[in-house]
């Protein structure tokens, strides 16, 4: 026997064929191969064997006792790989597993809750979990492997890690709705709802989330290249007690316009548009290229992205616009 067996899978379905047809011709014409080629297929096998597989008689073949152990086994065989293409055909169709997916607090606010009852009405073997943080965690946790998705609200300056633009989201600036004494905005540009100038914003009293924030991060970065600094006189990271520092007139934030729609429906806030620049975020999917994604992964994913554009496309997501998909 040689050292070395070389048979496929191919051989394997062309000696059950032979065997349950007990005619060379005949298996050729049911594989549609050349009978000739089929021939050849069992004296390799045979020859990797070292030892006859088919006794060939005028009436026809039969499989030799080394045959009939090849034929048990490839039928074996044969079915395993049926039952795991199905398998693998149901699995796609039908996907589970556990995922995990990262999301910053404001957002999973926002998406928690259609989102998992997306995925329970599409994908009910799909466990998926949610873990929020700052943004800068969230990308953090697909570095480390700990997530395998996450929404960001700006792209990775990181090779390892994918990010997919989904949504944009205004920024704007608010104050309370009755200012403390000294506190007033100049009545010139006091008019709810018009466009004040970011160097304008940037001299007044803020109150805005701490240095480690994303939100803060883009906010001086901007002022950075408008070529002025942030008046910053409380940094808080929670954007609802950011809101209630506002509304007892101890200063003027800026927040994502979804953030305060409630508050200033119910005319708690006034908010005007920013501009010289106009301020927008980026709300972003992202996963580590360096770990496969499997089929409940990539479902999760494709089903977040169809989530967030519904939000912002009804209205749910105040202030927000969905990107043009990047080409890929």
């Amino acid at each position: 026997m040689s050292d070395r067996i070389a048979m496929d899978i191919r051989q394997l379905r062309y000696f059950v064929a032979i065997a349950e047809q007990g005619s060379f011709s005949r298996a050729a014409s049911l594989l549609r191969i050349a009978q000739p080629a089929l021939s050849m297929h069992v004296r390799n096998m045979e020859t990797d064997l070292g030892t006859s597989l088919l006794f060939r008689s005028p009436r026809g073949v039969v499989p030799t006792e080394a045959g009939e152990i090849l034929l048990r086994n490839a039928r074996i065989i044969l079915d395993q790989l049926a039952t795991t293409e199905e398998e693998i055909r149901v699995h796609d169709n039908n996907p589970r597993g556990e995922v995990c997916l990262g999301l910053p607090g404001t957002i999973s606010q926002i998406l928690t809750v259609p989102l998992i009852t997306a995925a329970r009405a599409r994908y009910p073997n799909i466990k998926l979990r949610i873990a929020e943080a700052m943004s800068g965690f969230v990308l953090g946790w697909l570095r480390e492997a700990r997530i395998d998705l996450g929404v960001l609200y700006r792209d990775a300056a990181d090779s390892g890690i994918a990010t997919v633009p989904v949504l944009e989201e205004e920024l704007v600036f608010f104050g309370p709705a009755t200012p403390r004494p000294g506190m007033e905005i100049s009545m010139e540009i006091s008019v709810e709802g018009e466009a004040l100038d970011y160097g304008l914003i940037a001299a007044l009293p803020l109150i805005l989330p701490g240095e480690a924030h994303g939100l803060r991060e883009l906010l001086e970065r901007q002022a950075l290249m408008a070529g002025f600094e942030l008046n910053t006189a409380i940094d808080v990271d929670s954007y609802s007690n950011i809101k209630e520092l506002v509304a007892s007139g101890f200063g003027y934030s800026i927040l994502p316009l979804n953030a305060i729609a409630r508050e200033v429906a119910a005319g708690d806030l006034r908010s005007w548009t920013i501009s010289r620049p106009a301020l927008q975020r980026s709300v972003r999917l992202a996963h580590a290229l360096e770990r496969p994604m499997t089929n409940a992964v990539a479902a999760i994913e494709a089903l977040t992205r169809e989530v967030l554009r519904d939000l912002a496309r009804t209205g749910r997501w105040v202030g927000a616009t969905i990107l043009p998909e990047e080409p890929g």
